[in-house]
């Protein structure tokens, strides 16, 4: 062609078959390639555009011809995001962008779009992609205490295409959006509106332009997969800044439910990240760290082994702690004139016993549940001091719903934590146990609003925007003063915290509540007359009520003994021990994607502390292909 250019990255496309001619060591006829087909000769690496999680859009160079699981992980390279497996691609689907074409005619200025360039992004299939912002040696490059980076490392990555202000564009929340933007934003309303949300995931298994994806399209980059391993506010500023942002989204969007008062303490939360990353403090970049790179290594080492500090001494292993206390138990189903009654409880193992009185303790209880696989709902007003737990405990013919009532905040948090773990199937023996209580009073803590009364009299809260922090469906709800008020009240509780601590608080308070992390579909079980939804979870499957939306039957992964696809009537039929089995069609969306969501779950379940940073992709496909 007597053209002097580096053609490493063109491949051929077969547009008719939908596949690239990789296997260069194939002959055209092997591929069936006959002398009418007509083939493409065009680079595997184009542009695309990329909305993250906090809405801004990235135009960078991604791989069309790797399939999307590997095109994701140098994608989060480029990003400087880890544990790229907990990632995928997302196409809006067409609803929510009919609904957007609605409200944007009736706009008439059109949005222009702020668009961070990546091009000079040194991606490629010859090159081993940009190590990212964090080193070899994983030393820290960002400053633990306020996650900033820390300026005298950007310069060791002088190939990565992010420099010092992209980085900081990625590590911090962008000022909150106005009020009158928020109500423009599609809404989820109904349960069949989430599950059309969750249908356009693209096939992690095959590639983009097999998918119909073309060059400058723009796809969404979404955390997809709910279990987010060993977050490290070290090496994870980009990442715990952009799953904080797909928290605090879900949340202003309905996407997920919570009560008013969980609601106060996201926008409390929400405001002081806001306040901190506006402020000089956290934008200051020009401090060099002073660490010496073994040192560092070593004391994050032994905070690693130490897991944290913990003050007493190990227990005698053998021994399996139980709790024993006066409860009131309370059944919304049976109608009797004493609704709520106490009995003497006892938790051991991974079950609930309750007796008539401590004194026959010792004896055969009036009943005894097993929690293994039951659904745990707090059911908690701190300001009206209630404290109850929710138990759903699955039966033959579906879910018996138990409500436990507790005295106090400390109660309450020992057998919330031993009810949470006992639904895994792990016991209080676990060295979770502790942690989980921890967790929980922390939660109810934010939740106890204690008022001081210059917090409102100061002049700065007057300017805040309150409607930027809740849902605009809440905003309606309450004047904005009110609205300015309860959100300062419940910000005394959270004003200490630095900004890293406050988007992990905010994520874990979105991973508290009872609806965290459940994807829904609209699924046809086989035998049934009706529609159902199916949320996927990380670790169960629950078949859910259209009409109410209430939890019908729960099946957990850990009792799955295997699962495939006729893919003629594209039903995913799925086996459990005790000769369960089900079999459902599904309705809104593709069967790959529902059997993509189990299998990459249960491939993410096998990941282990001490794994390096590579990852089983083959195991990956074999868990999630389905056609293999």
């Amino acid at each position: 062609m007597n053209l002097s250019q580096d053609w490493s990255d063109y491949a051929l496309w077969w547009e008719q078959k939908k596949c690239w001619l990789l296997k260069t060591h194939w002959t055209l006829d092997k591929y069936g390639v006959q002398a009418d087909a007509k083939l493409l000769f065009t680079n595997q690496h184009k542009m695309l555009r990329l909305r993250l999680p906090n809405m801004k859009t990235v135009r960078l160079k991604a791989s069309f011809s790797s399939v999307v699981f590997k095109a994701v992980s140098d994608i989060c390279k480029t990003l400087n995001i880890r544990r790229s497996e907990e990632l995928s691609l997302l196409k809006q689907s067409e609803d929510t962008l009919k609904k957007k074409k609605k409200k944007d005619k009736n706009n008439k200025e059109p949005v222009i779009e702020d668009i961070l360039n990546l091009t000079n992004s040194p991606v490629s299939s010859g090159s081993p992609a940009s190590p990212g912002l964090y080193s070899k040696t994983m030393t820290p490059i960002y400053d633990p205490v306020n996650g900033t980076p820390a300026s005298a490392t950007i310069t060791w990555f002088s190939d990565s295409p992010l420099t010092e202000q992209n980085c900081r564009i990625l590590a911090f929340s962008p000022p909150n959006c106005p009020p009158e933007v928020l109500a423009e934003m599609y809404q989820p309303r109904t349960l069949a509106d989430k599950a059309k949300l969750s249908a356009g995931w693209l096939d992690s298994s095959r590639s983009l332009m097999e998918q119909g994806i073309q060059e400058d399209d723009q796809l969404f980059l979404r955390f997809k997969y709910y279990t987010f391993f060993d977050l490290n506010p070290k090496y994870d500023a980009v990442r715990i800044n952009q799953l904080y942002e797909q928290a605090r989204w879900a949340i202003l969007l309905e996407e997920i439910d919570c009560t008013e008062e969980e609601l106060l303490i996201f926008a409390a939360l929400q405001y002081h990240v806001s306040k901190l990353s506006l402020s000089s403090e956290a934008q200051d970049f020009t401090h060099d760290s002073e660490v010496d790179e073994v040192e560092a290594a070593l004391s994050n080492l032994e905070v690693t082994l130490e897991g944290g500090k913990t003050n007493s001494m190990l227990e005698d292993i053998t021994d399996i702690p139980k709790l024993a206390d006066h409860l009131r138990l309370f059944r919304p189903k049976k109608l009797s004139l004493k609704p709520v009654k106490q009995y003497w409880f006892v938790f051991k193992d991974t079950s609930i016993s309750y007796f008539k009185s401590k004194e026959v303790g010792q004896g055969e209880p009036i009943e005894r549940l097993n929690l293994k696989g039951c659904e745990v709902v707090p059911d908690v007003n701190v300001a009206g001091k209630k404290f109850g737990i929710k138990l759903m405990i699955p039966v033959a013919d579906g879910m018996n719903e138990i409500n436990l009532r507790c005295d106090n905040e400390n109660q309450y948090a020992k057998w919330m934590a031993a009810c949470i773990l006992a639904s895994k199937g792990k016991t209080m023996a676990d060295s979770s146990y502790q942690l989980e209580v921890q967790n929980i009073l922390s939660f109810l803590q934010m939740k106890n609003r204690t008022m001081s009364p210059q917090a409102v009299s100061d002049p700065e809260s007057m300017e805040m925007k309150p409607e930027c922090f809740v849902s605009p469906r809440y905003a309606k709800k309450y004047k904005s003063k009110q609205l300015a008020a309860r959100i300062l009240e419940a910000h005394q509780n959270v004003a200490q915290m630095s900004l890293v601590e406050a988007k992990l608080r905010f994520i874990q308070a979105w991973q508290s509540l009872p609806e965290f992390g459940l994807t829904y579909y609209i699924v046809r079980f086989k035998g049934s007359k009706k529609d159902d939804l199916l949320g996927v979870s990380y670790n169960r499957l629950i078949r859910i009520d259209m009409a109410t939306g209430d939890p019908i039957t729960t099946w957990r992964f850990s009792n799955m003994k295997q699962w495939n696809v006729n893919w003629e009537i594209r039903q995913v039929a799925i086996e459990f021990d005790q000769n369960v089995s089900i079999a459902f069609t599904c309705l809104s969306a593709d069967c790959k994607i529902v059997h993509e969501y189990i299998g990459g779950y249960i491939f993410l379940s096998t990941r282990s502390k001490d794994q390096n940073e590579t990852l089983d992709e083959d195991l990956f496909h074999k868990l999630t292909g389905g056609q293999e």
